[in-house]
């Protein structure tokens, strides 16, 4: 009888890649309108802009753009695609940079955070600069709607932010409370980022519906797996130090589970490290095993998958291309990091 093999071991790890060969002519445009854009008199603003922008990253945000307006279609000649790429950056880095201050972080991706080099207040004004640059792109490409599409995405990860910081060490937050904020900080300028990618190439219809949806659950999905690996991961891979969450006392879904499926003793813990924020010696391990004996983390990243899910069928409208192919390689990719 012939041995059985299993392949399971053979499977490609999902990857971007993909995505990022078939956008790769449309990023280099992209990456030089930062630089562009980036450029000011005054030497301190792309010097700290650069820091941020230029430290990598996986660009998700804007390839999203270019890939939502390639997939409908969009075959102009001119760069307005391009600009509102360049634009979904600026709002994501002037978002960082405000919020490495807010949360008095050191390291951003796996370099030292631009408030820890230059100051909060630099941080913050700098973060103003990208934002205002971010308007000028919106008005560059002429569109009233694409223009009401993405303030009105800035003004909700802004919500987002303020709601976070209000619950914050509140282990009575429900989940839904938790939700809201992931859709307003990370969710929101994922969905706006493939739905102006439509915009631009003239679907205000279903196509626009679809990659909007697309967007906010991809966005969902990323943040699930960013507060789950915040427990788990390695921090190499992260960019950023294991437990920043808990040592902040953020409250994020794998807290939320742990508290809610704890006895007293393991409550009294929760409310100790996140609502005192006394933590000692030892208490992240402990969050850890509570967590894992509680399936906190495993079922965080089970909602990562379904919200992954529904992006994925969010783009069912679509006709079976190489692009279409890759950008659902890009849901199982957001996933698969926590693996």
């Amino acid at each position: 009888m012939a041995n059985v093999v299993s392949l399971e071991g053979k499977r490609r790890t999902p990857s971007l890649e993909p995505l990022l060969s078939l956008c790769a002519d449309d990023m280099t445009r992209v990456d030089r309108e930062i630089l562009a854009r980036m450029r000011s008199p005054v030497a301190l603003i792309p010097e700290l802009a650069s820091h941020l922008v230029g430290a990598g990253g996986k660009r998700m945000r804007p390839l999203l753009t270019v890939a939502s307006a390639r997939l409908c279609g969009y075959t102009a000649g001119d760069d307005r695609h391009i600009k509102l790429a360049t634009c979904v950056e600026f709002i994501h880095s002037a978002t960082l940079l405000h919020d490495d201050v807010v949360d008095v972080s050191t390291l951003r991706r796996g370099k030292p955070s631009a408030n820890s080099v230059w100051g909060d207040k630099a941080s913050v004004l700098v973060g103003d600069f990208l934002f205002t640059r971010s308007f000028e792109l919106m008005v560059d490409v002429g569109s009233l709607d694409i223009l009401g599409v993405l303030s009105r995405a800035s003004s909700t990860i802004a919500e987002g932010e303020v709601l976070q910081l209000v619950s914050q060490r509140d282990t009575s937050t429900p989940e839904a409370t938790y939700l809201e904020v992931i859709k307003g900080k990370t969710a929101k300028l994922f969905a706006a980022a493939a739905e102006v990618g439509a915009m631009i190439a003239g679907c205000n219809g279903p196509e626009r519906v679809a990659l909007e949806s697309f967007g906010m659950n991809l966005g969902i999905a990323f943040q699930l797996v960013d507060d789950a690996l915040d427990y788990v991961g390695r921090q190499a891979d992260m960019g950023k130090t294991v437990g920043d969450d808990f040592r902040e006392g953020k409250i994020t879904l794998p807290v939320i589970l742990a508290f809610l499926r704890g006895g007293a003793v393991d409550r009294e813990f929760w409310k100790r490290t996140i609502e005192k924020l006394d933590q000692r010696d030892g208490d992240l391990e402990h969050a850890q095993l509570l967590m894992e004996r509680h399936h906190s983390v495993a079922d965080t990243l089970e909602r990562a998958r379904h919200y992954g899910a529904m992006a994925r069928d969010a783009l069912g409208l679509f006709s079976d291309t190489p692009l279409k192919s890759a950008l659902l390689e890009a849901v199982d990719f957001a996933i698969a990091r926590a693996h």
